[in-house]
């Protein structure tokens, strides 16, 4: 089994929409903006309407539930879905803070895209494993590393 790398993407944030501290955990939702998404087969940019839903537990880290839409460069339509874990680490909280962007090694921060498309193009994506690595910019905009389980 191999990790190769797929497509590299940024998604622009809106500020963060304080949920509070309910049963599970302090929620908190970041609306997506937009962004740009890099890669060899896939390229083009991230719609809006998505969102990344996380939920901040007493452990220093956070659960992350993201929905979002890639609009491909050829006019297909990707959806995505991950579930993720970021470790809330001094570096993490300093880029969300807006004081740096934070680097791939400065915390856990993991996910596990679903993509899903009816675009015959792209077919394969549906029959493919992902995994992600995360790191976070001001603004608040995050980055993504896919990579494709081969």
């Amino acid at each position: 089994m191999e990790l190769v790398h797929e497509f590299t993407f940024t998604a622009e944030l809106k500020p963060p929409v304080a949920v509070g501290a309910g049963p599970y955990g302090d929620r908190t939702i970041f609306e997506v903006l937009g962004g740009q998404v890099t890669g060899e087969r896939i390229r083009g940019t991230m719609g809006t309407g998505g969102a990344d839903w996380i939920l901040a537990g007493p452990d220093g880290f956070g659960r992350l539930d993201v929905r979002a839409t890639l609009h491909m460069h050829d006019g297909a339509n990707i959806y995505v879905q991950y579930a993720g874990v970021i470790e809330y680490t001094a570096a993490a909280v300093a880029a969300v803070g807006g004081e740096r962007s934070s680097n791939y090694d400065e915390h856990y921060f993991r996910t596990t895209p679903r993509l899903e498309t009816g675009d015959e193009r792209y077919a394969w994506v549906n029959q493919t494993i992902f995994v992600g690595e995360g790191r976070i910019h001001p603004g608040p905009v995050v980055e993504y590393r896919v990579h494709r389980v081969t």
